[in-house]
Formats: structure tokens, C-alpha cells, sequence
């Protein structure tokens, strides 16, 4: 926000020297159509401004046709915004409502629907809006290192819910409050709006490899909430769980590297196959458990896959990690 005020600040400044150097009345609309116009990204800005510029035409235009068969009365205000309001939204340039209003009031106070007076608004538009364009394009913060921050952190977050999986496998009367996974949550939703804010900053070239990462890692929670459920059904120690917690040993490292290593997929393949060999179950209870550990891995296994499936389309340079 503090950020924003300052390009509001350059911004206005700008379009009022601009307007008052090119001898326009009513330099100052130029500054208050510079703050209208200022925004928080450069997508959004382009779009914001255009409708604001187009909605001022279309209320400039409408307005000198009521002035000049009606008159300049203070009700006809009132019938140009019951008319001009719903047409502009109509036009899909709502947001240029309040601009539009600006000039329209300009128009009143002037008296004049002459073309000269015509001209002067939409160069004042030009330069108002034109001066917030400008800030815009010139300069946006850079969101990478924040998104790098927040990556660290989630990925943190996940090594530490992969070794309390580990931890509680081996000991099922270990407590575990889960405050991990409440954390990662919000820290992937808060990576997630970054992601976009940056993504609506790049105008020519689009870098989508943060959000694909926040997206992955949305995922990958929603696959660790339902293996949380399955090691809860594994409620005393067995040497299944032991190899198991084992592989989420190594997947607890695996999530702090840059890259997919393929350790614990090769981990999770040997206990697959280890499975094979092992002799049935005696009793129901050693059943479900062992039902439950081998549900947990197929629940791994598609982690690892999409892991693997949304590795490609990561950017060069800071790779998020995909384990």
C-alpha cells in the first residue's frame, strides 16, 4: 500500500505538470484523473485505464448531446447519470464510472459544448490517465524473492508434517497438534495470490512456474490430509510401519532440495515390492493396519506423480522444489 501511495504521488505530479505546461484549464482533473487511474499491477492497469478512457468518452458524448438540447441545468445531471450510469456499465467500462463523472462535471462547470471544450477533456484524460499508465509500466516491485521466502517456508513446513508422519508411524502414542499443516495451508494460499499478482505484472513476457509450483503444493496438502487420516488408523508399532516411515524419512529431505531426486519414489518402490514377499496378515487388527499402510503408499505414490507431472513446466533460474 505504502508503495502504491508513492506512485499515486509521481503520478499526479506528473499529469498536473503535463497539463499546466501544455496551457490546459484545469490542470488539477489531470492529477485527480492521474489517482483514479493508478493500480495495483500493470495487466490490471492497462485494463482499468482503458475503460476509464472509453467510459469518459462515451459520458463526454452523452452529455453534450443532453446539455446542448436541454440546457446546462443542475437536473440534468441527474438525468445523465440515471442514462450515462446503466450505458457504461452496460459497455463493460464500469469501472470508468466515477472518471466519466469527473469530466461530465468539468463540462457543467465550464458551460461550453463547444469541440474545443470537447478536445480539452480528452486531453486532459490522455495525460491524467496516461501519467498512471506510465507509473505502472515504468516500475512494479519485484515479487521474487517473497515467492522464493514463502517456497522455503512451505517447503520447511512439509519436511517437518513428513517427519512427524515418520515419527508417529514408528511410535503411534506420539501427539501431533497438526499446526503444520494449518500453517502450509495458509502460507500456499498467501504464495498462491503472490503468484498472480506477479503473473499480472509481466506484460510481454508470462513466467507461470510460481503458480504451477502453489498450485502443486495445494495438491500435494490435499494427498498429506487424507495420508494423515491413514496413519491414524495404524494405532500400535509393526515392522510395516517401520518401512514406511522410513521412505517418508527420506521424503522429509527430498522436499527441501531444488529438484526431484527420485529417492524416495526408489525408496517407495522396494517397500511395494517388499510387501509382496511378506506373509498374509494373522489377525484382523494386523489386516487393516497393514491395508492402511499400503493405502498410505498408493497416497505417496500420487504425491510423487504429480511431483513429476508439474516438474516440466518449471522456469530456469530459482527452481521451486517439485519433491
Amino acid at each position: 500500500m505504502g508503495f502504491r501511495v508513492i506512485k499515486t504521488a509521481i503520478a499526479t505530479l506528473i499529469a498536473i505538470l503535463a497539463a499546466d505546461t501544455a496551457g490546459l484549464p484545469g490542470a488539477m482533473s489531470a492529477g485527480l484523473l492521474a489517482i483514479l487511474g493508478v493500480d495495483v499491477t500493470r495487466k490490471r492497469s492497462l485494463k482499468t485505464v482503458s475503460a476509464r478512457f472509453f467510459a469518459s468518452v462515451v459520458g463526454l458524448v452523452l452529455c453534450f448531446i443532453l446539455f446542448r438540447l436541454v440546457g446546462f441545468h443542475i437536473w440534468v445531471l441527474i438525468i445523465y447519470i440515471l442514462i450515462g450510469f446503466p450505458l457504461i456499465a452496460r459497455m463493460n467500462f464500469k469501472e470508468g464510472i466515477v472518471t466519466s463523472s469527473v469530466c461530465v462535471f468539468r463540462v457543467y462547470s465550464g458551460s461550453d459544448v463547444s469541440l474545443h471544450m470537447f478536445m480539452e477533456q480528452i486531453l486532459l484524460l490522455v495525460i491524467g490517465l496516461g501519467s498512471a499508465m506510465l507509473v505502472n509500466l515504468v516500475y512494479m516491485p519485484k515479487d521474487e524473492d517473497k515467492l522464493a521466502s514463502i517456497r522455503q517456508e512451505v517447503n520447511h513446513l512439509f519436511a517437518v508434517i513428513f517427519k512427524h508422519i515418520a515419527g508417529t508411524l514408528r511410535n503411534p502414542e506420539d501427539e501431533w497438534s497438526g499446526e503444520e499443516l494449518i500453517l502450509a495451508e495458509k502460507k500456499i494460499e498467501s504464495g498462491m495470490k503472490l503468484a498472480k499478482r506477479s503473473l499480472e505484472n509481466q506484460v510481454i513476457h508470462t513466467d507461470e512456474s510460481w503458480a504451477v509450483y502453489f498450485y502443486m503444493r495445494g495438491e500435494h496438502l490435499d494427498r498429506v490430509e487424507s495420508m494423515m487420516e491413514l496413519v491414524s488408523r495404524v494405532y500400535r508399532r509393526m515392522p510395516q510401519a517401520e518401512l514406511a516411515a522410513q521412505v517418508f524419512d527420506q521424503l522429509s529431505e527430498d522436499v527441501l532440495k531444488d529438484h526431484y531426486t527420485g529417492q524416495t519414489e526408489s525408496r517407495l518402490r522396494q517397500l511395494e515390492a517388499d510387501f509382496k514377499d511378506m506373509d498374509l496378515p494373522t489377525t484382523r487388527e494386523e489386516f487393516e493396519m497393514r491395508a492402511a499402510i499400503l493405502q498410505l503408499c498408493r497416497e505417496l505414490n500420487e504425491y510423487l506423480n504429480i511431483s513429476k507431472r508439474d516438474k516440466k513446466p518449471m522456469a530456469a533460474g530459482i527452481k521451486p522444489s517439485v519433491s
